[in-house]
């Protein structure tokens, strides 16, 4: 299948105000600006970053079935499919087993919460106990249960990217096994898939509009005094998501013949979109198409992104680790360290419950201390008017730590084109 990149990579050189980058960043400022100097029109902006989100969620699960498939029958080599599934899985466990790890030693010796003394009795208000009412049982059963939709069609009504790569990983074997008489089927949905990204082409016109949109909501919503009150959480996680880029994944990008300032540089308008808008699967489409013409094999892409949007939450795992010591630290609970370590291992299976989806980890976060019952849920009352700023740099951070992951995935496959890698990271952005 291919796919038209020419949005992406273009040869010509287009006017500044033509690059996606810039006008999304103009947008932001604008609706800092706006949030900023009429918080009353808060509410009445916010659905502006709203309906671009859904727009785009109305499209990933066909993409993502669409794109599995093809990549999948297109191979029909089973063993290698279970190959580079396997080893993707291993790579992201190590890698957010580091995040947690990273983020654990950093909160314990910034100590954001330190000195608060907050009685969690008086955080709970309707907000709070909408968040405590959507919290998940957390546990390996109910994880596996999770992957099965129960049915195909509420798979993708949902709009959970896990059952979606479930339903499809299963159809591309099936489809693989008919043999040549499946054909038509699979050329079909390739076209399909074209399609499909071509909308998404038509849908990125608004995304600039609904970065302002989400921007001058979450500024006008909570505006400053929230930010001053909880400064020192918001400094310390944004420094720790830094750490995080630089002591795991350059390293990683070095070792893979990656320069990772070049991939932040060709992903740069995939990064404002999601720190604008806080939800990863607005750009799953468009990483998709990105990654291929930076020469990854589509097989590789098509199999290693899905799963890395539904196992890979390098991101999420710096904000669960780093906002539950958070928590603790205010209400004046002392975390032991065996304490700490369980809090690890229960938040490696909760992290895979989020699925890109904008909001989601707020409610895998009161999950994980349901789960361990030391920190009262009503303490996520705490965060929930920065959570939004928190969530844009863990979700930046996915997206990131996704897009090197497949390239890692791709070399490691000998299904990268290297040649065309250097070329396009050295590509003018403008151009």
């Amino acid at each position: 299948m291919t796919v038209d990149t020419t949005d992406f990579a273009g040869k010509r050189r287009r006017p500044l105000y033509r690059d996606l980058s810039l006008q999304i960043l103009a947008a932001m400022a604008l609706g800092v600006w706006v949030g900023y100097m009429w918080p009353d029109s808060a509410d009445a902006l916010r659905p502006l970053g709203d309906l671009f989100v859904k727009l785009v969620r109305m499209l990933v699960g066909p993409i993502i079935f669409c794109t599995v498939v093809h990549g999948i029958a297109s191979v029909r080599e089973a063993r290698r499919v279970g190959r580079v599934a396997i080893k993707a899985l291993v790579y992201f466990e190590i890698v957010t087993s580091l995040a947690l790890v990273i983020a654990l030693v950093l909160v314990n010796l910034w100590q954001p919460g330190a000195g608060m003394h907050v009685d969690p009795a008086t955080l709970a208000d309707k907000s709070v106990a909408s968040v405590e009412a959507s919290a998940k049982t957390v546990g390996f059963g109910e994880f596996l249960l999770d992957i099965v939709p129960s049915s195909a069609v509420g798979a993708f009504v949902d709009g959970e990217v896990l059952q979606v790569l479930f339903f499809s990983i299963l159809f591309a074997f099936a489809l693989s096994a008919i043999g040549a008489k499946a054909k038509p089927v699979v050329d079909g949905i390739g076209v399909a898939a074209q399609i499909l990204f071509k909308m998404i082409g038509y849908v990125m016109y608004v995304a600039p509009i609904g970065a302002f949109g989400a921007i001058a909501f979450t500024v006008g919503k909570f505006g400053p005094s929230t930010l001053i009150s909880l400064g020192k959480l918001i400094a310390e996680f944004y420094v720790c998501c830094a750490l995080f880029v630089a002591l795991v994944l350059w390293p990683v990008a070095y070792l893979a013949g990656v320069n990772l300032i070049r991939l932040i540089r060709y992903i740069g308008a995939e990064i404002l979109i999601v720190l604008g808008t806080s939800s990863g699967e607005t750009v799953f489409p468009r990483l998709n198409a990105k990654l291929r013409a930076l020469g990854c094999d589509e097989s590789v892409v098509a199999l290693v992104l899905p799963t890395g949007y539904a196992f890979n939450h390098d991101g999420t795992c710096l904000y669960f680790a780093t906002v539950s010591v958070f928590l603790a630290q205010a209400v004046g609970i002392d975390l032991t360290l065996w304490q700490q370590l369980g809090l690890l291992v229960i938040m490696l299976i909760t992290s895979k419950g989020g699925a890109g989806v904008a909001g989601s980890a707020i409610v895998m976060l009161a999950s994980t201390l349901a789960a361990t019952g030391t920190i009262p849920v009503a303490a996520v009352g705490l965060v929930l008017g920065v959570h939004r700023l928190l969530s844009s740099a863990f979700v930046a951070v996915n997206v990131l730590g996704n897009a090197l992951a497949t390239i890692v995935i791709a070399r490691w496959e000998k299904a990268l084109d290297t040649a065309t890698l250097d070329l396009e990271l050295r590509r003018d952005p403008a151009a």
